[in-house]
């Protein structure tokens, strides 16, 4: 368990006995009919077979708390793009192609401006991975939402849809010792973790570094030069049109990894007991997380454990087309790199050069 996390209001420990009471329970639901279901629980995408060999994979996420600053800063045009990014990045982790998405939007009032504005997001997002919004829904719950600041809350989700040959899903369970470990950048915290974040460096008080809590709209030297908002707010980057470039090309794809909330454990997820993770060369951190780090004075382990560093996704190849596919993710996503190998560690991950190793329960110091 991330204990900055749990200090800040999230207790991941507590969340995976949650989800796993949710699934005890479903997983005994009775059919009159043979299962569809092509995967079982706990991939990114679920498959479900509909004809000979078609599946769809379906995926729902949302943005989190990551909608909290956006209220509080009154900037709601790019949060759109997080949920469309949180939906598509995991259909395509089963090599489907993502096609439509429809949206879910709880308000507290139904302020068609404040909407509009959300909804340029979704629109570019959607077109940055190529599909379409056919519908959605709009739910006005004063009783349920409350914004920061009152009466502007929200919370918008999306459950997206794509279509797999069933001869090509992709699990992980062609990856093998020795595989290359393919790393595209990301662009930040994408959409996990921002209790933590906001905790370490927004949050009034002194931070768990003992430093004074920044304002949204500083500018530490750490940055470069945006704000802290500025860092906060990147949207997700949308790995689609990239990852469908290196499934259409002769380069096997063993594995495909979405770096969200659990960090590098997130790979454990395509090898389980079978294989090991090891990150040799980490592609360069995101400077917002080295200010996260020192504000809140989370360890390094902590950090890898609960947000992406710098790694929004990873593919799995063989050792011998690494090259080939870092040329063709490149395209789309400069500083793309191979970052590490498959091992035969089997349920491990880590990152040797930082002394951080870990398994499905967390990541720690070596």
């Amino acid at each position: 368990m991330s204990e900055s996390y749990a200090a800040a209001g999230v207790d991941t420990t507590q969340a995976d006995e949650g989800v796993g009471a949710l699934v005890r329970v479903l997983s005994t639901i009775e059919l009159d009919r043979p299962s569809a279901s092509v995967l079982p629980s706990g991939h990114y995408a679920s498959v479900l077979r509909v004809a000979p060999n078609l599946g769809i994979a379906f995926s729902t996420d949302g943005v989190g708390s990551k909608l909290v600053l956006a209220e509080q800063a009154d900037r709601l045009e790019t949060v759109g793009i997080d949920c469309i990014a949180m939906n598509v990045n995991d259909i395509i982790c089963v090599g489907a192609e993502p096609i439509a998405m429809v949206d879910y939007l709880a308000v507290q009032q139904a302020d068609a401006t404040a909407l509009g504005r959300i909804a340029q997001g979704l629109k570019i997002g959607a077109q940055q991975a190529n599909i379409e919004i056919p519908g959605g829904e709009l739910a006005v719950i004063p009783e349920l939402i409350r914004g920061h600041p009152d009466p502007h809350g929200f919370d918008l989700c999306g459950t997206a849809f794509g279509t797999v040959s069933l001869d090509g899903v992709i699990t992980g369970a062609d990856a093998r010792p020795g595989d290359a470990l393919i790393g595209l950048p990301a662009s930040g915290p994408h959409s996990n973790g921002y209790t933590l974040a906001r905790h370490a460096l927004l949050e009034d008080g002194t931070s768990g570094g003992g430093l004074p809590k920044l304002d949204m709209h500083d500018t530490p030297a750490e940055l470069g030069g945006p704000s802290v908002l500025d860092a906060l707010l990147e949207p997700t980057v949308i790995y689609v049109r990239a990852i469908l470039d290196l499934i259409h090309s002769d380069v096997p794809v063993h594995g495909l990894a979405h770096l969200t909330g659990g960090g590098l454990t997130n790979l454990i997820r395509l090898g389980h007991d079978r294989l090991g993770w090891s990150i040799d060369t980490p592609l360069p951190v995101t400077p917002i997380f080295g200010l996260i780090a020192k504000h809140g004075n989370v360890p390094a382990a902590e950090m890898w454990e609960v947000f992406n560093m710098g790694c929004g996704f990873v593919c799995v190849v063989p050792a011998d087309r690494a090259e080939d596919a870092v040329e063709t993710l490149a395209k789309h996503h400069p500083g793309t790199a191979v970052i590490g190998r498959v091992t035969d560690a089997g349920g491990t991950v880590s990152v040797p050069s930082l002394g951080i190793t870990g398994d499905k329960s967390g990541l720690r110091d070596a």
